[in-house]
């Protein structure tokens, strides 16, 4: 379920720039990024009847404001989780989340955190980002904050570290505004080559990138914005 991103689905939803996903994994749920404003993703989350105390883990994705700046009044209201971040987090950051209880771990290399859900570990020689891979009866679930590195980039390493062929669902920011028609259809084209079956532009992936990708993927593309419920299929 998408809590946070500039894209508006659910009415009743504030919107920001962005972007946060809850997902639910066996019995474990995760947060994955936690947007920009506290505040917003509290509300957003009251609004469709989630507790942050539900929260088990919390995945960052990178080091922008637009995907950590909720991380500290979730942890004012609960403390009691386990943050992934990217090793190239500021040790500032580190310190301030271990303040506040909560238990860092530091993530360099490509591994399971949970049953069936695995970081790609960091990726990228500028911003360094990690993307969270679940895997499911029917191909991975691969969720990106920004896709600096590139999101094709990201899905191969997802498919290489778990040993998937498909990926059911791609989801998230794929950073992609601004890029030229021509390059935006070519990624579309790669994603499909890596079995890519569903997508779901969120955040920084650009107006242009939505339009084109609903076009190629037509029936597989997911109209996303904050408040979107996508169920998943069985996970593995």
């Amino acid at each position: 379920m998408i809590l946070y991103d500039n894209n508006r689905f659910d009415p009743r939803l504030k919107t920001g720039w962005g972007f946060s996903y809850l997902v639910r994994i066996m019995e474990k749920t995760i947060l994955f990024d936690t947007g920009g404003d506290g505040r917003i993703l509290l509300d957003n989350m009251k609004q469709l009847g989630i507790e942050p105390i539900e929260v088990d883990a919390v995945v960052l994705s990178h080091g922008h404001g637009d995907h950590t700046g909720g991380l500290g009044p979730i942890l004012e209201k609960n403390s009691r989780v386990v943050v992934y971040l990217p090793g190239s987090f500021p040790v500032e950051f580190k310190r301030a989340v271990m303040s506040l209880g909560a238990v860092v771990k530091e993530i360099i290399e490509a591994g399971e955190i949970l049953p069936g859900a695995f970081t790609t570990g960091e990726i990228g020689d500028g911003i360094r980002e990690q993307a969270l891979a679940v895997k499911t009866t029917e191909g991975l679930v691969v969720i990106t904050g920004c896709a600096h590195p590139g999101v094709v980039r990201m899905v191969r390493k997802a498919k290489e570290i778990t040993g998937e062929n498909r990926v059911h669902l791609l989801v998230g920011g794929f950073h992609l505004g601004g890029l030229s028609r021509s390059r935006i259809e070519a990624i579309a084209e790669e994603l499909r080559h890596l079995e890519v079956e569903k997508v779901a532009p969120c955040h920084c992936s650009g107006d242009e990138t939505r339009r084109l990708f609903r076009k190629f993927f037509a029936a597989d593309f997911i109209e996303a914005g904050v408040g979107k419920r996508i169920h998943l299929p069985t996970l593995q």
